[in-house]
């Protein structure tokens, strides 16, 4: 195999001044709360995108699979086994003992009440939730949030992979934190 240019070649992410600072400020204070996500590849994803941002926990609630399972970790690539999670059948009772710890609910969902991602100023710690692919969060349960956030679309779909959404919500709100906690500077 050919070594890759020099331009190319990957930092141990260690050794990085930001990752000295993100060390600093531990895990995001960011839980994601899946409910009834069909695909084991969304979850998969879900649980590798978590690691990487450094999300305390995720809900895995109804449907939603959880490890182990071989499409789940075709996905995380290992993900799986750092990333904290919990399963219920019930996603209320974790809503509620998360915001009896002060967190602020926010669906993520395109909904006429919604406000924009980037204009959303969020409370934290937060907790995301995200419902089923084609159906949304169930009713009940986007009566609970506290808030509800969309993620601007500017082309002609309405909607992105649950999983994509993910990213993008939870990156968003890694750069907010990581501008409070006065690291925005850093690279």
């Amino acid at each position: 195999m050919k070594p890759l240019p020099e331009a190319m070649e990957r930092i141990p992410f260690q050794v990085t001044q930001a990752a000295a600072a993100y060390q600093g400020i531990g895990r995001l204070p960011v839980s994601v709360l899946l409910d009834n996500v069909r695909s084991m590849y969304n979850v998969g994803a879900f649980f590798r995108t978590a690691d990487a941002a450094g999300v305390e926990k995720l809900y895995l609630c109804g449907i939603t699979s959880h490890p182990p399972k071989k499409a789940i970790s075709k996905t995380a690539l290992g993900a799986e086994e750092r990333a904290p999670w919990e399963h219920a059948w019930e996603p209320l009772p974790f809503i509620e003992r998360l915001r009896a710890r002060a967190y602020e609910i926010a669906a993520i969902e395109t909904s006429v009440h919604a406000v924009d991602l980037f204009d959303w100023r969020p409370r934290f710690p937060v907790c995301l939730v995200f419902g089923h692919e084609v159906e949304g969060i169930r009713p009940e349960i986007a009566e609970r949030c506290d808030t509800h956030v969309r993620i601007p679309m500017l082309g002609i779909q309405h909607s992105l992979n649950v999983a994509t959404a993910g990213g993008v919500a939870i990156y968003e709100l890694l750069r907010k934190y990581r501008a409070l906690a006065g690291l925005a500077g850093l690279t």
